[in-house]
């Protein structure tokens, strides 16, 4: 039970130090243009380049978007969404997901695999075209069955920024096998920290400060002792 409840703390922990390394508050972000809003003088992608299970790449400023090229112009992606735990109205939850919906979804563990037009997946920005085959190990499948994948896979699922982002979906799609390259830089950086001693005196110190300023209770006296004693002893 007590090494239950300490995998749980560290792994929330951890997920909130991955989304305040890639995302803004939702104050500090602009709102996502609606359709009616768009610059139509944007440079839009050229979907009849692309191909029948593709993948899909956006580079952000904070992060990479990723997703499937089901044909048609039509691009399946997982991003997080608190809407459809809130409204069973479909017509509302394909709209497109503000940057509210979207914090408030990676908050909530709760996503959606949908499907968008090219234009809608990308937000004017430009698409890398299979960028990742160079970097995965494994050679991609064919793309019937990659776009298949990703259509059996519509609809609601669990989030998670470390285990279950939307690039864990396109490489499961693509290549068989779910794994995430921006987890993985991140878990070395992680990693570099933890072997700097210094982390562990300061993060005790500031697990004494929020005794301080909030009081001693289970929430602040448990990480207070646990993460130092756990990057102590990483280290």
């Amino acid at each position: 039970m007590v090494s239950r409840v300490m995998l749980d703390t560290l792994t929330f922990l951890l997920e909130k130090l991955f989304l305040i390394a890639h995302i803004r508050l939702s104050s500090l972000l602009p709102p996502l243009p609606r359709r009616s809003d768009r610059d139509e003088s944007a440079p839009t992608p050229a979907p009849q380049r692309f191909q029948r299970g593709d993948l899909l790449e956006v580079p952000r400023t904070l992060f990479t978007h990723f997703g499937i090229y089901l044909g048609d112009n039509r691009v399946a992606h997982l991003i997080p969404d608190i809407l459809p735990a809130l409204t069973a109205d479909s017509l509302q939850i394909q709209e497109m997901v503000t940057n509210t919906r979207l914090l408030l979804g990676v908050l909530s563990k709760r996503a959606s695999i949908r499907v968008d037009s090219v234009e809608d997946f990308a937000y004017g920005a430009g698409i890398l075209l299979n960028a990742m085959d160079r970097a995965v190990r494994r050679s991609p499948l064919s793309g019937e069955e990659v776009a298949r994948r990703a259509e059996r896979l519509v609809g609601s699922v669990s989030y998670s920024l470390l285990w279950n982002n939307c690039e864990h979906f396109v490489t499961f799609c693509r290549y068989g096998n779910a794994q995430s390259l921006q987890t993985d830089k991140f878990c070395e950086w992680l990693k570099s920290l933890i072997r700097d001693q210094r982390m562990v005196l300061l993060t005790a110190l500031l697990g004494l400060l929020s005794m301080v300023c909030l009081g001693i209770s289970p929430s602040t006296a448990l990480p207070t002792l646990l993460i130092p004693f756990t990057l102590w002893m990483a280290s």
